[in-house]
């Protein structure tokens, strides 16, 4: 890459040669283990470094993309070019009257967590998504009846020009697994959720019984993407996944999971090709069978 040298360094100088890494392989950032390597990797500590790393992408015309904490991405073979942002550093958790309030790198499991030890009610469904709040705004998170869109309040982003402004629940456009910022790709820095005043011990057993379902029906003792599939219309994917007898089955180290046919697991050092092709067998035997087309839940990005 030309100025590569002088872009690290300005990197190193905005956010610290700590969190600043060259052809970082990101299989070490993906929840399922996949990924070729990134040109850079940086990890901002503050809003105003976002905004500076954001204004040098745009000064050498940068391919740029913001990764939450990896977990709904599947990264190909050839990795990602320019500037990948991760936002972990930017992870702090507070109150506000009913509010809770969390940087978009914290994890949101944690948020729902930070929720019940303040005795408020609303997060419960998010007690085991496995993403950032970041992550979570903008697919608009859901799982067993509650979804993000319930609680929000608004949100503070930064725009790829790196400038600032709020959004509100309605000017987010949430529906079911998009948003707004999966279409503008505005970075959110901050979320406010809107709760209310519970029962610690009701919350918690609410938790403690979405946890057990959670764990004991999905396969979480391997490395996968999470849901792959969105909903079919009328239809669950994992029923119509298992009915096309595709459980135990993918290619290389990628297979369907024979504990929930709704998620593929990196079973053996799957390269991001095997996980594809393994996705494209489940699509095409899916629409044969059922005269279904599965969409895509997760994202897949990067280069071949």
């Amino acid at each position: 890459m030309e100025h590569a040298e002088q872009i690290y360094q300005r990197l190193v100088e905005i956010c610290g040669e700590r969190n600043v890494l060259r052809d970082e392989p990101m299989k070490n950032h993906t929840l399922v283990r996949i990924g070729g390597k990134a040109d850079f990797l940086v990890w901002p500590e503050t809003y105003e470094q976002v905004i500076e790393v954001l204004r040098l992408k745009e000064e050498y015309g940068l391919p740029f993309t913001l990764l939450g904490n990896g977990s709904n991405v599947i990264i190909r073979d050839g990795g990602l070019r320019g500037i990948v942002m991760q936002l972990k550093h930017l992870n702090r958790i507070w109150r506000e009257g009913n509010n809770v309030i969390a940087q978009s790198g914290a994890d949101i499991k944690a948020v729902s967590r930070f929720a019940l030890e303040q005795h408020l009610t609303g997060l419960e469904f998010a007690c085991g998504i496995p993403g950032s709040v970041g992550g979570a705004i903008m697919m608009n998170a859901g799982a067993y009846g509650g979804e993000v869109k319930d609680v929000l309040d608004h949100v503070k982003v930064a725009t790829l020009a790196g400038e600032l402004k709020t959004l509100t629940n309605e000017e987010l456009e949430l529906g079911y697994r998009t948003s707004i910022i999966s279409r503008t790709h505005d970075i959110v820095l901050e979320v406010v959720f809107s709760l209310q005043p519970g029962d610690y011990a009701q919350i918690k057993a609410k938790m403690d019984d979405l946890t057990f379902q959670r764990e004991s029906k999905q396969p979480l003792e391997y490395p996968s993407v999470g849901s792959v599939f969105k909903r079919p219309p009328g239809y669950f994917a994992g029923k119509l996944i298992q009915d096309s007898g595709l459980q135990g089955k993918g290619f290389g180290g990628a297979e369907v999971s024979t504990k929930h046919a709704g998620f593929i697991i990196n079973k053996n050092n799957a390269t991001a090709a095997d996980y594809i092709a393994t996705i494209d067998m489940v699509r095409k035997t899916v629409k044969e069978k059922f005269g279904v087309d599965l969409e895509l839940e997760v994202k897949i990005i990067g280069e071949e």
